[in-house]
């Protein structure tokens, strides 16, 4: 099948168009790796056209490379999420040639207390801006040249990739678990505002995952899985149009208990794990 590596310009060749019409056109931002390289894997067969993004050009044609050998159609361009103009001028350019129907805003970015070599508040800040940057003003990039489209065509679905992080506070890493927060509370919203339009949105709850973001982590890691076992539940979940798509079953369970726990003692917990990196 076709790869074609769009250019500055965006072009595609005419016969990946007109094939892509007669497939599922799906979106993954941060594809070169992790949870997005599992799923570009998943998704890579004939059924499929995939429109694929990442920052790192090597790993994502490594990732493209795969996907055609497994007869999916591919589209990629290396881009960073936190670009608003080139997000803009990329997406629209993708989806009046393949109208896009399924976008999974992955890309995303870690990092904790325990990687500061400044400790002064003002090293903290500068994390927690960059990773904001990329976890949640990425993800407005990469949903607001696509979502009016949806709209106006009443039809798409939209999985948003936040955390189990994303419910309870981790002093050991704040920007990242509050940024899935925000994630979390911004797709469950989205949900209802965009249901009577036919627009479905699906937030997925990942426990620890085999990533290059876990690959850093030097603390044990309960209920651990490969991409493989994510993108595979994702993609069920996905299927299904649910709005919520949580694994490992130990982790939601373990999860569910401690939400059940007062916010104080909950924080003072948490402060003797381990800081992420």
């Amino acid at each position: 099948m076709e790869h074609e590596e769009t250019s500055p310009k965006f072009k595609t060749t005419e016969s990946l168009a007109k094939m892509s019409t007669s497939k599922i056109n799906i979106l993954i931002t941060g594809a070169s790796s992790g949870i997005g390289e599992a799923l570009a894997y998943h998704y890579a067969s004939e059924k499929y056209h995939l429109i694929l993004t990442g920052r790192d050009a090597q790993r994502l044609q490594k990732v493209c490379d795969q996907c055609v050998k497994k007869a999916a159609s591919v589209s990629s361009h290396v881009i960073d999420v936190t670009d608003e103009k080139a997000m803009k001028e990329f997406l629209s350019a993708q989806d009046d040639i393949t109208p896009i129907d399924i976008v999974v805003a992955n890309a995303g970015i870690s990092g904790g207390t325990g990687g500061l070599k400044d400790k002064s508040g003002t090293a903290l800040i500068k994390q927690i801006r960059n990773i904001y940057g990329i976890n949640i003003i990425g993800v407005l990039n990469t949903l607001d040249p696509l979502m009016d489209r949806m709209v106006a065509r009443r039809s798409g679905q939209i999985v948003f990739i936040s955390s189990m992080a994303a419910f309870a506070p981790w002093p050991g890493a704040p920007a990242y678990s509050s940024s899935k927060a925000a994630i979390r509370f911004l797709g469950n919203s989205l949900r209802g505002a965009l249901a009577p339009y036919n627009v479905f949105v699906s937030v997925v709850y990942p426990g620890f995952v085999k990533s290059r973001i876990t690959d850093q982590n030097k603390f044990p890691m309960p209920f651990f899985k490969n991409g493989e076992y994510a993108a595979r539940k994702i993609a069920k979940g996905v299927e299904k149009k649910s709005v919520s798509i949580a694994f490992p079953w130990q982790m939601v369970v373990l999860t569910t208990l401690m939400r059940l726990i007062p916010t104080g003692i909950m924080i003072k917990i948490n402060s003797k794990m381990p800081k992420k990196q």
